[in-house]
């Protein structure tokens, strides 16, 4: 059974297809081109850019590869640049973090 995918992932997915439009378009290419590049189809570009959340990692960080943005994603998700990260890069992390019951 698949579970249903909460509003904010949506909303997001939404706002990171809309920025990933407008990078493509602010370089000049047109979604064949980086589809191409991205070695995908322009099917699941179009996918990508109209916020179906659904398509796979790889896929998203080979567009975000091809429109040169991949740096500034992997910088947006460094915990090490964010004030707790700071705070805590002195401690030591656990190895595994446990559910609680």
């Amino acid at each position: 059974m698949k579970r249903p995918i909460p509003m904010r992932t949506m909303l997001a997915a939404q706002q990171i297809g809309e920025n990933l439009a407008t990078w493509r378009k602010m370089l000049g290419l047109t979604a064949e081109q980086v589809a191409v590049k991205a070695a995908v189809s322009r099917s699941t570009l179009s996918r990508i850019e109209n916020a179906d959340p659904t398509v796979s990692f790889a896929t998203f960080l080979n567009v975000c590869r091809t429109l040169g943005i991949l740096d500034l994603v992997t910088e947006a998700t460094d915990p090490y640049e964010t004030e707790i990260g700071r705070i805590r890069a002195d401690r030591a992390l656990p190895q595994r973090v446990r559910r609680r019951s």
